[in-house]
């Protein structure tokens, strides 16, 4: 009976984590559509930064995991300022000023961002097939967001802001990843809310008085996001981050937009149409294409596992 290499294992594990991680994003974007009809972006970013901290930080003492290392501090604490806090806030923002279509389209950007800052400042491989199947998850992203824009919601200040949205993502996940190889994943997406919380504190007075008067469903859903989106989704990011490139991780997330259209149509009845089911088969192939291995690539793990099956044999 064949064993499952501990390499296989691996990466059949980050790629369970990324899954985790790209469908409870996808989620996130129906409950910020119901819950920012009563929460303003900055005191929902606060929120759910502070509905899913205390988790993290709970499990932290469970687990003893205590402080991170001194020298991953520096990419916790910019990963914190840009993604757990200006990213959030913008981008609840940005889908205020425009129609989802193009919100996802100009996210979307983030990928590639994260790509050639990865390539340039961490030295990440950029294999053909990464750029191939990035390239075929933008068309199918640019299919998506032309298809769902045509309720006219655009503006130029609400497009600026999903871009900054971007690029914060980009900016954080790629100061993360160094620090995933001193601290441990837990550590990173807890220490990092924490600080994201603390980049929101201005937002707290006007969190307290639209939480008295916001319905129970927005106020779950805020915590919603908090728990499980940030919370679980952030944690199991960083554990698959940790095992991989932030240039294959960033192509991961190209499924959003598709899952988004699914999600969508169940929970809100919002039948996509035929190009928007074409733009999400596109970036779904792509996420597939990005994260497979050449012929090759296989031979050279298969080969490389042999010596040591044949000592453990010995």
């Amino acid at each position: 009976m064949m064993s499952t290499s501990p390499s296989r294992r691996t990466e059949l594990l980050a790629t369970g984590a990324a899954t985790v991680t790209v469908v409870l994003w996808a989620s996130a974007f129906v409950s910020i559509r119901s819950a920012g009809a009563a929460y303003s972006p900055g005191a929902l970013a606060l929120g759910r930064l502070l509905s899913g901290a205390p988790a993290l930080g709970l499990i932290c003492l469970i687990r003893r995991e205590g402080w991170p290392p001194r020298a991953a501090w520096r990419g916790i604490v910019i990963s914190g300022v840009l993604w757990f806090g200006l990213y959030m806030v913008v981008l609840n923002w940005g889908e205020q000023q425009v129609d989802a279509g193009t919100a996802a389209l100009v996210v979307n950007i983030g990928p590639i961002l994260i790509a050639l800052l990865g390539s340039r400042l961490l030295g990440d491989p950029m294999p053909p097939r990464l750029l191939a199947g990035m390239a075929v998850s933008f068309a199918g992203a640019v299919t998506v967001g032309l298809s769902m824009s045509g309720g006219g919601g655009s503006s130029v200040l609400g497009v600026a802001l999903c871009l900054l949205a971007a690029i914060a993502y980009a900016g954080g996940v790629v100061a993360q990843k160094p620090a995933l190889g001193k601290a441990t994943p837990l550590q990173a997406t807890t220490f990092g809310s924490l600080i994201g919380a603390v980049v929101c504190l201005p937002f707290a007075g006007q969190l307290v008085h639209e939480a008295a008067g916001a319905p129970v469903s927005a106020t779950l859903n805020m915590v919603y996001l908090g728990v499980f989106p940030t919370a679980l989704a952030f944690t199991t990011w960083a554990y698959a981050l940790a095992r991989t490139t932030a240039s294959r991780m960033g192509a991961t997330t190209y499924a959003v937009p598709a899952l988004v259209v699914l999600m969508s149509w169940l929970a809100l009845g919002e039948v996509p149409g035929l190009f928007t089911l074409v733009g999400g088969v596109l970036c779904l192939a792509g996420v597939a294409v990005s994260r497979s291995r050449s012929r090759a690539a296989r031979v050279v793990t298969a080969g490389s596992s042999r010596p040591e099956k044949a000592r453990e044999s010995a």
